[in-house]
C-alpha cells in the first residue's frame, strides 16, 4: 500500500507542478505560489475537520517545519518553471526531493532492503540524464519555451521539498491531519516572507493567477498521499517514489507544450522507471 500511495503522489505532484508552472509562464510565479498554498491550506482544514486525530505538540512542529520546506520550495520551483524548461527544473528538484529524505532515513536507522538500494543508487543517474541539458539549442523562434534551464531553482526547490518531505516522514499516524494544515499555514507565510524579502509582488492580479489554487488542490492530495505512505511504509522508499513526479511533469510538458524530449532524457527516464521497480520489488 505503501507503493500505491507514494506513485500517486508522484503523479498528483507531476500535474501540481504542470498546472502551477503554466501559470507561472502567463504572469508571475509569487501570486501562483501564494495562490497554491492557499488552496491547499483550504483543502487541508476540510480534510483535518472530517478526519481529527490527536496531534501532540511535537507534530505540529514538524508540520510547520514541513511548511518551511514546502513554501521555499514551491515559490523556487514556479520561479525556475516559469523562466526554464519543465524537462529540466522538476527533475533537479526531484534530486534533492529524494536525497536528502534517503539521506535522513539511513542516518535515523532505517534500513532498506539491497534491491531498493540499488534502486536508489540507480534513481540519482537517471534523474540526472533527465535533468541534463544539450550543450547549444539552434532554436530561433522567440515564442518557444525558455532555453534558460532554471538549475539553481530546481536545487533550491529540491531542499526545500526534502525537507518537507523528511519533516512529514515524523508525523505519526494517530496524529491525524492537523499537522498537514499547519504545513499549509506555514507555507502560505513562508512565501509571503520571502517574496517580499526579495521585493517581488505576491498579491494576485490576473485571473490566470487563480489556476495556483488548483494546483495547491492537487499538491495537497499528493501530500496526503505522501504523509500515509510514510507511515505505512519507510520514509526512504516513499521519498524516492514520490520523487518520481518529474516524469509525469515532463509527459505534459512534451504533450501539451510540445517540448522536446532529448535522447538522453529518454534514456534518463528509462533508467528512473528502472530504478522505481527495483525500489517497489524490494
Amino acid at each position: 500500500m505503501g507503493v500505491v500511495l507514494a506513485l500517486g503522489a508522484a503523479v498528483a505532484y507531476g500535474l501540481s507542478d504542470f498546472v502551477g508552472g503554466l501559470a507561472s509562464r502567463r504572469t508571475t510565479p509569487w501570486p501562483v505560489a501564494l495562490l497554491g498554498a492557499f488552496g491547499g491550506l483550504v483543502s487541508a482544514a476540510v480534510v483535518a475537520a472530517v478526519r481529527g486525530g490527536d496531534p501532540a505538540s511535537a507534530d505540529l512542529l514538524w508540520g510547520a517545519a514541513a511548511g518551511l520546506g514546502s513554501g521555499a520550495g514551491s515559490v523556487f520551483l514556479y520561479r525556475g518553471l516559469a523562466i526554464g524548461r519543465m524537462g529540466v527544473v522538476a527533475p533537479v528538484s526531484a534530486v534533492g526531493a529524494a536525497v536528502v529524505p534517503v539521506v535522513v532515513g539511513l542516518a535515523t536507522g532505517e534500513r532498506p532492503s539491497t534491491l531498493t538500494l540499488v534502486g536508489i543508487v540507480a534513481a540519482l543517474p537517471g534523474i540526472w540524464l533527465v535533468a541534463r541539458m544539450p550543450e547549444t539549442d539552434t532554436r530561433t523562434d522567440t515564442d518557444a519555451a525558455p532555453t534558460h534551464t532554471g538549475f539553481l531553482d530546481g536545487v533550491l526547490a529540491g531542499l526545500g521539498f526534502g525537507l518537507l518531505f523528511v519533516a512529514l516522514g515524523q508525523v505519526p499516524e494517530e496524529a491525524g491531519f492537523w499537522p498537514l494544515t499547519v504545513t499549509q499555514a506555514a507555507s502560505l507565510v513562508t512565501i509571503c516572507l520571502i517574496a517580499s524579502g526579495l521585493r517581488e509582488a505576491w498579491l494576485p492580479t490576473a485571473a490566470s493567477e487563480w489556476w495556483g489554487a488548483v494546483a495547491g488542490l492537487v499538491a495537497t492530495a499528493a501530500v496526503l498521499m505522501f504523509l500515509l505512505a510514510t507511515q505505512s511504509g519507510l520514509l526512504t522508499v516513499a521519498a524516492v517514489l514520490t520523487s518520481l513526479y518529474p516524469a509525469f511533469t515532463i509527459l505534459l510538458a512534451a504533450v501539451v507544450l510540445r517540448e522536446h524530449v532529448f535522447r538522453g532524457q529518454a534514456y534518463g527516464l528509462v533508467l528512473c522507471g528502472v530504478a522505481v521497480a527495483f525500489v517497489a520489488a524490494g
